[in-house]
C-alpha cells in the first residue's frame, strides 16, 4: 500500500515497513484475540518493532486506525518517537453529543453486522466508499482485494475494535509533535474529525490535502510525499520536493 511513497524517502531515511499481526504477510499463529481485543495490543507491537530495529527516536507514519495506534504507542513511551505523521486519523467514529465522528451508532452496528454476515460482500461494498476516486476503479479494486485476503474472523474482530474504539481523551496525553493530514471528501474521517485531532494534540500541524477519499498514499502519492517532506524538512528547496 505504500509502494508509491516509500521510494521518495529511502535515500534520506531508513524506512521500516511492517504488517500488523493478522494482516498482509504476518504470521497468523501469533494472533491472540485477547491481546488484540483493543488497539493497545497493536500499540505494544509498534513499540516492539521499534526496539527490534533500533535507532529510536523514530518518525512514525500511520494511516487511519494505524495513526491512533501510533498515538497510543507514543503515550506509552514518548521518548522513542521524534515525530508522528498521522494520515486520516480518527479517535472515534461514532457521533456523540458535541462530537461528529461521521457515523451514528446505528450506522456502525449495521456495518459490523454486514461484515459478520458477508465478509467478501462488505469488502467490495466498502472499498469504493473508502477510496473514492471513482474514475480510477482499480484503486478500490486493490483495496477490496486486500480486505479479502485477510482472515475473515480476524477482519471481523479488527473492524469491531476499530469502529467501536474511543480514544478522544487520549489525544491530550500526547507530547510528541505530529502532522495531521486531512483528506478532502473523506467518508471515513471527515474534516471535523481531523480538526478535532489537531485541536486536541498539543503540538500538531494540520494540513488539508486536495486528495479525495481516505487513502491519499494510493490515490495522490505525489501530494502526500510533498506534504510530508515539507513538514519533516521545512528548509528544503521546494523544487527538490518534486517527485
Amino acid at each position: 500500500m505504500w509502494r508509491y511513497v516509500v521510494p521518495a524517502f529511502q535515500d534520506d531515511y531508513r524506512v521500516v515497513l511492517f504488517d500488523y499481526v493478522g494482516a498482509g504477510k504476518s504470521d497468523l499463529s501469533y494472533y491472540n484475540r485477547d491481546k488484540y481485543g483493543t488497539l493497545d495490543g497493536y500499540a505494544e507491537d509498534v513499540l516492539d518493532i521499534i526496539d527490534s530495529v533500533g535507532g529510536s527516536p523514530v518518525i512514525f507514519v500511520g494511516h487511519s486506525v494505524s495513526a491512533m495506534i501510533g498515538v497510543l504507542a507514543a503515550i506509552k513511551r514518548p521518548q522513542v518517537f521524534d515525530r508522528m505523521v498521522l494520515i486520516g486519523p480518527s479517535p472515534c467514529y461514532i457521533d456523540h453529543d458535541g462530537y461528529a465522528g461521521g457515523f451514528s451508532q446505528t450506522d456502525i452496528e449495521g456495518l459490523l453486522r454486514t461484515l459478520d454476515e458477508n465478509h467478501l460482500g462488505w469488502s467490495n461494498t466498502m472499498a469504493p466508499v473508502i477510496m473514492k476516486n471513482a474514475e480510477r476503479p482499480e484503486l478500490a479494486a486493490e483495496l477490496a482485494e486486500s480486505f479479502c485476503r485477510t482472515d475473515p474472523e480476524i477482519a471481523k474482530q479488527f473492524a469491531r475494535v476499530t469502529f467501536l474504539s474511543d480514544n478522544r481523551s487520549d489525544l491530550r496525553r500526547v507530547s510528541v509533535p505530529a502532522l495531521v493530514l486531512q483528506c478532502s471528501a473523506d467518508s471515513i474521517a471527515p474534516d471535523e474529525v481531523g480538526l478535532f485531532v489537531h485541536r486536541n494534540l498539543a503540538n500538531s500541524t494540520f494540513i488539508k490535502l486536495r486528495a479525495t477519499g481516505h487513502c491519499p498514499h494510493l490515490s495522490s502519492p505525489t501530494e502526500t510525499i510533498q506534504t510530508i517532506k515539507s513538514y519533516l524538512e521545512p528548509d528544503r528547496d521546494p523544487r527538490a520536493l518534486e517527485v
